[in-house]
């Protein structure tokens, strides 16, 4: 990964000229009063936002060593607030009611609507009043499981609205995953919908969630609600599917009757329609002002140990970081359209589809769909459309879709970007200057992100008229997140060198603890080295001070004596113009102790061979050094990841050893292509 000899780019000067922080000396500045006088920076910015009571405590107590008693960590003592009133009320009472919030983009591009902040707040006062006439109270727990529209929002603000904690489980978790984190949280009301169109796939959300319940049951926790929203009579069906029994798809036969009515089982004793239930609610609801500390989520993360763990963020700190992170991250500037393309279900969608743009006030793409159907160029065209000025994606989503070229993008004007955000996980040096060549017009500024769902937002990360960007390169730490590089023996490493990513003290956002096992939480984070929060990341600082995560720690590879990480490799491999995606894990070596495995997903018309891996080999030899050549190559058509995009790299460590005991894989978004990488798996010696 190449840091100190590689090209630096400026801020683009059109956001530099207007920014919140315009120079590396102001966010010094900044950076430096966040540190040594946390209460006086956060307590300026809480000076935005309406509390009911003000800190009558410790603005920041904590404590991060286990062997000075249990891990705390407190924000805004005695403080009372709301995040909902601060997301919507507080806006429609300063007269911006009539101001768009979200634009919504269905999975069809012919679906579409606009929902400002006064019909926000009525729809969430509706069901919020819904909920309290069914009982749901201060510090129940709700399930979430949905679609990208916008009930979704509504039915997380009306939840926080009432002092409830939401749990959102991605929309295409199996029944099995809602179950076990429904049955974790001990939720007993649920908020689903029918169905979704994800491209021309369709997902029978209701289904899944029928049989999510039935598991809770036969485990003696039984849901007395689950509210359904009636989305597919509002949706345009894709063109490969006819209206009516489809011809010979069984799926269409099944779900829809003839005249194309997607059909529904229904338990009256506790299913009810969304529509029906606020059709006599009122439009007003007081929020009930909950103390800072109090929990406002829970989001479940994977676990070493396999079993999710439920990440709990709490109201006041949550609601600070994530505003005060989306203002100066992206340069969120009044007139700006934001678009961020994750889904609600994962911490990026909490954060920054959600709550971090409308508490400022912001007006957002809320998209259903996914960036390939029906065409190539559906994040691009949407751009077009909104005058779109901050985008946000993945890294995978943008190696997906530079695989088909520049012409998809270059068909669209999006001449109205100003700002371009990456998340997830580490982008390589080759994707990051196509996004901001060809998507940006090298008239961008790039904000390579780094964060975790524990943290709430981000961590590490450029800001947009301040920071001069190395590709690849999350740069330096955000406000208030003291930086350390800790070796084994836990060590701190000074100036360059590479290392274990841990945290001195809390940052407002940090999680405060894992649902209902706090010595998990402990273990997790703080037990490794005491007085740090550990990420379970690595990372190199170099000589300019500039920080490289290089990915998991347990993804950290020794080679003959040699600290790789997979990240290194996988960007050297990528820069092949035949690699489209990379993955690297280790491998058992007599000799070596581990020796490097690869697996690559090629770009479309390239072809697998002995040349191919013979390049590819000369590649890393080349970028790293000799000692980093890969011992294996292999094909891999695709990778297996999570919904969210992320590699489950343990799974592909099972393939390179010949291991088919995978564990849990219903996480998956494809299961099937385990099998598929089994089967192009090379023959053993054939190096």
């Amino acid at each position: 990964m190449a840091s100190e000899g590689c090209q630096i780019f400026n801020p683009a000067e059109k956001v530099a000229k207007i920014s919140h922080c315009s120079s590396m000396e102001q966010y010094k500045q900044m950076y430096e009063k966040s540190i040594k006088e946390p209460e006086a920076f956060w307590g300026e910015i809480a000076k935005d936002f309406y509390f009911e009571e003000a800190v009558t405590g410790k603005f920041v107590d904590y404590n991060f060593d286990t062997t000075n008693g249990k891990i705390f960590i407190r924000w805004l003592a005695g403080a009372k607030t709301n995040i909902c009133y601060n997301c919507l009320d507080r806006h429609v009472a300063a007269g911006k009611g009539d101001q768009v919030a979200f634009y919504w983009v269905g999975n069809d591009p012919a679906d579409a609507e606009e929902v400002t902040y006064a019909d926000l707040l009525k729809e969430v006062c509706r069901l919020a009043n819904y909920l309290k006439s069914k009982g749901v109270a201060k510090g129940d727990k709700v399930a979430i499981y949905m679609p990208m529209i916008k009930e979704l929002v509504v039915a997380m603000l009306a939840v926080a609205r009432i002092g409830a904690v939401h749990s959102i489980v991605f929309g295409g978790y199996s029944a099995e995953s809602l179950s076990d984190r429904m049955l974790d949280a001990e939720a007993r009301v649920l908020i689903t919908a029918d169905a979704v169109w994800r491209g021309a796939k369709l997902i029978h959300l209701k289904e899944i969630a029928d049989d999510a319940i039935k598991i809770c049951k036969e485990k003696e926790q039984n849901v007395r609600l689950n509210l359904v929203v009636q989305h597919m009579k509002n949706v345009t069906a894709p063109q490969s599917v006819t209206n009516g029994a489809a011809n010979g798809n069984p799926a269409k036969k099944t779900h829809f009757d003839d005249k194309g009515n997607y059909k529904v089982t229904w338990n009256p004793e506790v299913d009810v329609w969304w529509h029906d239930a606020l059709a006599y609610m009122s439009t007003e609801c007081p929020p009930l002002w909950m103390d800072t500390e109090d929990p406002l989520f829970m989001l479940y993360t994977s676990g070493s140990t396999g079993k999710p763990k439920g990440v709990l963020h709490t109201i006041g700190g949550y609601m600070l970081y994530s505003a005060t992170t989306f203002k100066y991250s992206f340069d969120y500037q009044p007139n700006d359209v934001y678009f961020c393309t994750a889904d609600i279900g994962w911490i990026t969608g909490h954060s920054y589809v959600t709550y971090g743009p409308l508490l400022n006030n912001a007006t957002s793409v809320l998209f259903e769909g996914v960036p390939t159907y029906p065409h190539t160029g559906r994040f691009w065209e949407i751009i077009e459309k909104y005058k779109v000025s901050k985008f946000y994606t993945a890294p995978t989503a943008i190696r997906t879709l530079m695989k088909f070229g520049d012409d998809p993008v270059k068909k669209y004007d999006l001449s109205s970007l100003s700002v371009l955000g990456s998340v997830g996980e580490p982008i390589n040096p080759e994707a990051w200057l196509w996004y901001y060549k060809v998507v940006g017009d090298s008239n961008v500024s790039i904000v390579d992100t780094f964060w975790q769902t524990e943290t709430g937002g981000h961590v590490i990360t450029p800001l947009p008229g301040a920071t001069p960007c190395k590709p690849g390169s999350a740069c330096f730490p955000f406000f208030g997140v003291d930086v350390a590089l800790l070796d084994e023996e836990g060590a701190e490493i000074k100036g360059e060198g590479e290392g274990y990513l841990v945290f001195r003290r809390p940052w407002p956002g940090i999680m405060r603890t894992v649902y209902g096992n706090h010595e998990r939480f402990e273990t997790t984070y703080f037990k490794k080295f005491p007085g740090f929060y550990c990420t379970g990341d690595g990372a190199r600082r170099d000589k300019d001070g500039y920080i490289w995560v290089t990915g998991r720690i347990d993804d950290m590879l020794n080679v003959s004596g040699h600290l790789l990480s997979t990240a290194q490799v996988e960007s050297a491999m990528v820069e092949h113009s035949s690699v489209a995606e990379s993955a690297v894990v280790a491998r058992p070596h007599t000799v070596k102790g581990e020796c490097l495995y690869c697996f690559v997903t090629l770009a479309e018309g390239c072809e697998f061979s002995d040349k191919l891996t013979a390049e590819l080999k000369n590649k890393v030899r080349g970028r790293i050094g000799p000692f980093a050549t890969p011992d294996f190559i292999q094909l891999a058509p695709g990778l297996p990841k999570t919904r969210s995009g992320k590699i489950m790299r343990r799974v592909l460590r099972k393939i390179a050893v010949g291991d088919r005991d995978f564990g849990d894989i219903s996480t998956l978004a494809d299961p099937s292509i385990v099998e598929v990488l089994f089967q192009h798996r090379p023959k053993e010696g054939k190096v």
